[in-house]
């Protein structure tokens, strides 16, 4: 089975993500996606883990409010030791479910800054990544830059994957500010 693995924060899950998902539930790339609700980033030190098992029911919830979705919330990373290593959840998933094979989905923008990551070169030749559009990432100039560096790097760009517009930051400042985000959470 051919599966999208969708991971991150989710501090909350909003329209942006849903979006995504829509969009990956409708590809002929993927047969499913695993939404993986990361603990803790790396690159996000605020957020506290414990935070994490919290956000991973609140997925399961927005999961089910839209049953039409190839889409399960997966906890594997909640199971793991930090820090919650991108390589780490993706081998972790090959050694749970070896028949499958997984490719990472990302932004633009993490796909300009994935050599900041933990064995990037692994990630990018031996599960891939599938790419979506972030307004201000050129994800085609990113592509060609790492594709330079190795041609055996696997990244797909889902150049009709919508543009997400709103992030989890804008409603959780928008949130403290008093106003009314509920139009934008999933």
């Amino acid at each position: 089975m051919k599966t999208a693995v969708y991971t991150g924060t989710f501090n909350p899950l909003h329209i942006g993500h849903l979006a995504i998902m829509r969009y990956l539930s409708e590809s002929q790339e993927f047969d499913m996606t695993y939404l993986v609700v990361s603990p803790q980033s790396p690159f996000k030190g605020y957020m506290k883990a414990d935070s994490g098992k919290a956000r991973f029911l609140e997925a399961q919830k927005a999961l089910a409010r839209h049953p039409g979705l190839r889409v399960v919330a997966d906890d594997i990373e909640l199971h793991l030791p930090a820090p919650q290593y991108t390589i780490r959840t993706l081998d972790a998933l090959q050694e749970r479910e070896p028949g499958n094979s997984f490719t990472l989905v990302c932004g633009a923008d993490n796909l300009k800054d994935i050599d900041r990551w933990k064995d990037y070169r692994r990630i990018l030749t031996e599960y891939g990544v599938a790419v979506y559009p972030r307004k201000g990432y050129d994800m085609e100039e990113c592509s060609k830059r790492l594709l330079e560096e190795c041609r055996e790097y696997r990244i797909m760009l889902m150049k009709d994957a919508p543009i997400v517009e709103i992030s989890s930051t804008e409603i959780r400042e928008g949130i403290a500010a008093g106003r009314d985000m509920s139009r934008f959470l999933m």
